[in-house]
């Protein structure tokens, strides 16, 4: 287990685990109205708009771990695996900045290739 020992590493733990564990609701009270996300899919901007990025994501989990989360207090790395219907093993990182006790700013990181060389497969 991770030894948590700042603010927004804490915030980020607490953030990866309820979004690898099927509550996209739990994680994106923990994300700020104006967030800013750069994702491998483009910039996202606001909470609708991550919102809209982020639950049809984890709804579509059927296995999350996370592996390690590691921070301070302004900003933190979580490192991932997940499992979807159509690709297992996917592994990822989201470096998180924390103001005023809110994700303010994600950079997801994540290989889209199985993803999409499975969704090819499958048509």
């Amino acid at each position: 287990m991770t030894a948590i020992t700042g603010a927004a590493q804490t915030i980020a733990d607490e953030y990866v685990r309820a979004w690898t564990s099927g509550d996209a609701e739990k994680a994106l009270s923990l994300v700020a109205d104006d967030v800013v996300c750069e994702a491998p899919s483009g910039r996202i901007e606001g909470i609708e708009g991550y919102r809209q990025f982020l639950a049809p994501f984890v709804g579509s989990l059927t296995k999350g771990t996370v592996l390690d989360v590691l921070g301070h207090d302004t900003r933190a790395v979580t490192v991932y695996v997940v499992d979807l219907p159509f690709v297992q093993n996917v592994h990822g990182t989201e470096y998180v900045t924390v103001t005023d006790g809110k994700i303010s700013h994600v950079i997801s990181v994540f290989d889209m290739s199985p993803m999409i060389k499975a969704r090819a497969a499958q048509s």
